[in-house]
């Protein structure tokens, strides 16, 4: 296993994902232009279908940072930081990536960027006070093994089209009901097959959105600590931060269902329980299993 493996799978994935993205938007534009008899739903479909891919691949790191409400640090900012970044880079053979800091007490960290010459590392406030050198090492090792391998462009991408994925479909149900009510006897049968046509794209299509999240996310998380342990040399500094990271009782105010998956762990706290379905939706390997991995490495 190296730091590169499974990066030109994850090249694949992005625009294969993208490829559905347009695809299912173009489809739905189709299917509700001809119901309502309007080509320009369609055309609007292809037009924004289009726009939001390519968006999405040059400017989803910049949407999560707001999002985040993460701010560009510099070295005079934080040296300690910055030579822990710039020496496990070196090490990587990885470009120096952009430092960001997120004023949250939750200590936590995360990846974007849609290359490593772009890329970004956002770590919170939290985070720098709470792990001591050996366990931000591990932490930062595991962030920069995810742009090796490339797959923290797929991350944020699904972060972005997931979310207007969500917006569409409430879109689809609204106009929906809204085509229903302005047809006639003589119509019913169309109004009443869009009614079901946006209700079934409103239910579906943030379950399939989830499930993609859900599907990127788990496994890379077992690659990115076995690759960040490798990095690093040392597999206990990286248990040793899951632990700090999973017992902190802080909330982490700027994580939501859409850029959870992004986070080193899981952002949310309290009771989420451990039942087959509740570990099917969940964004994170339990850190339980993360840990007695990491303890049971030899490098």
């Amino acid at each position: 296993m190296t730091l590169y493996t499974h990066a030109e799978s994850n090249i694949r994935k992005t625009f294969f994902f993208l490829f559905l993205f347009v695809v299912f938007i173009i489809l739905i534009g189709y299917l509700f232009g001809y119901i309502l008899d309007n080509r320009g739903i369609l055309i609007f479909a292809v037009i924004l279908s289009i726009v939001m891919s390519f968006a999405s691949y040059f400017y989803s790191d910049k949407l999560i940072l707001s999002m985040t409400r993460a701010r560009l640090i510099e070295e005079k900012d934080n040296k300690e930081l910055y030579h822990v970044v710039e020496n496990l880079c070196i090490t990587a053979g990885l470009p120096m990536p952009k430092i960001y800091v997120i004023n949250e007490s939750q200590p936590n960290a995360f990846a974007t960027g849609r290359n490593a010459k772009h890329a970004v590392i956002a770590v919170t406030a939290g985070l720098l006070e709470k792990l001591d050198k050996s366990e931000l090492e591990g932490v930062i090792a595991h962030e920069l093994s995810h742009i090796g391998n490339k797959d923290m462009l797929l991350a944020a991408i699904v972060v972005v089209l997931a979310g207007i994925v969500a917006l569409l479909s409430n879109w689809f149900l609204r106009i929906s009901f809204l085509g229903n009510r302005k047809r006639d006897d003589r119509e019913g049968n169309a109004g009443a097959l869009l009614l079901v046509l946006g209700l079934v794209s409103a239910i579906i299509a943030p379950i399939a959105a989830t499930m993609i999240q859900l599907a990127i996310s788990r496994k890379r998380e077992f690659l990115a600590d076995a690759d960040g342990a490798l990095l690093t040399r040392y597999p206990e500094g990286l248990a040793r931060a899951l632990e700090k990271i999973a017992s902190d009782p802080n909330p982490l105010r700027v994580a939501n269902n859409s850029n959870a998956h992004l986070f080193f762990a899981s952002p949310f706290r309290g009771e989420r329980g451990s039942g087959f379905l509740m570990k099917l939706f969940m964004t994170h390997p339990p850190v339980k299993e993360r840990i007695r991995i990491l303890r049971g490495m030899r490098v």
